[in-house]
């Protein structure tokens, strides 16, 4: 079995830090991110990966370049949040599990560039790492179909399992003996890393686009000057009116039959499901809009964000 030094830091490269273990891999030394703030409290917490480690009984650090020196034959790279220098290549080869199908979506964000985008397949590419961004030679990749409403942080989680899985089926010989990999092929695009405002909903926009917003998990508006989250919305069927003369403007808000809550967008009607007001629990669109007291021509956006 492999010695390996293992790069990763989000809960999306715990199953590939886990098969490792659990194939029998000599993983010598786990680098993941410093610990930080996370979420909204005032604790400092290690990365997902850090913790796992540690419950693992595995050596970690943050210091990147402690991998020269780790021993391994190979490195392994999920999801790390670093660039990989070239020189620390040279000195430990190193394979890595992304989340698209290369040269599609090279990357920080694979997963939410193909939601955002349309793309209705994905995948997984095991790649051997060269110095350019997600350009090194293929090992393997499979492909995986997008669901039709599915949110990233599940699509996400899809594709860490099938990439664990790959990974070790690549890595049961002997890893001095991987194959040098196929040169990428195709036109590449690239996933940059998501700014905030591209979380912010812009009701001028197709119904379609904003539910694949919402999807990413971060989708947020406002209501009254405060910051309200879109948890889960999907774009609604029918006209984006109730007859002649009765068009829904952009971030207008309507009841709908059967008591549903739509928004009005560029394009058709974007149907909210699950909100959440800053500070409060997550609840249904509905019960939300009883507790605003809804009046007709109310929309979205009425008010600066609070923060």
């Amino acid at each position: 079995m492999a010695r390996l030094v293992f790069l990763g830091s989000p809960l999306a490269a715990v199953p590939t830090l886990r098969a490792l273990v659990d194939g029998g891999h000599d993983v010598c030394l786990v680098v993941s991110q410093p610990d930080r703030r996370r979420g909204r409290g005032a604790a400092v917490v290690p990365s997902p990966v850090k913790a796992v480690a540690a419950d693992l009984g595995l050596p970690v650090t943050d210091d990147l370049h402690a991998a020269a020196g780790s021993g391994a034959d190979l490195g392994v790279v999920v999801a790390y949040g670093r660039i990989v220098p070239g020189d620390l290549l040279q000195q430990v080869p190193m394979v890595n599990v992304h989340f698209s199908l290369l040269p599609r979506w090279r990357g920080a964000a694979p997963v939410e560039r193909a939601i955002l985008a349309g793309d209705r397949w994905t995948g997984v590419t095991i790649m051997r790492m060269e110095a350019g961004l997600d350009t090194g030679p293929l090992l393997a990749n499979r492909s995986v179909l997008i669901g039709e409403h599915e949110p990233a942080p599940v699509l996400t989680g899809r594709l860490a399992e099938l990439g664990a899985r790959l990974l070790v089926q690549i890595l049961a010989g002997d890893p001095a003996a991987l194959p040098p990999g196929e040169p990428q092929s195709g036109e590449p695009t690239y996933a940059a890393k998501l700014d905030p405002w591209e979380f912010q909903l812009d009701w001028a926009q197709p119904a379609e686009h904003l539910e694949r917003v919402v999807r990413l998990g971060r989708a947020w508006t406002t209501w009254g000057g405060r910051r309200l989250r879109v948890l889960e919305a999907i774009v609604a069927p029918g006209p984006a009116s109730s007859g002649p003369g009765h068009e829904v403007h952009p971030g207008v808000l309507v009841e709908r039959p059967g008591g549903g809550l739509s928004a009005g967008t560029g394009s058709g009607l974007l149907d909210l499901q699950v909100v959440q007001v800053e500070g409060r629990r997550p609840v249904a669109a509905v019960e939300w809009a009883r507790g605003v007291r809804l009046q007709p021509g109310d929309a979205f956006g009425a008010g600066p964000a609070d923060g």
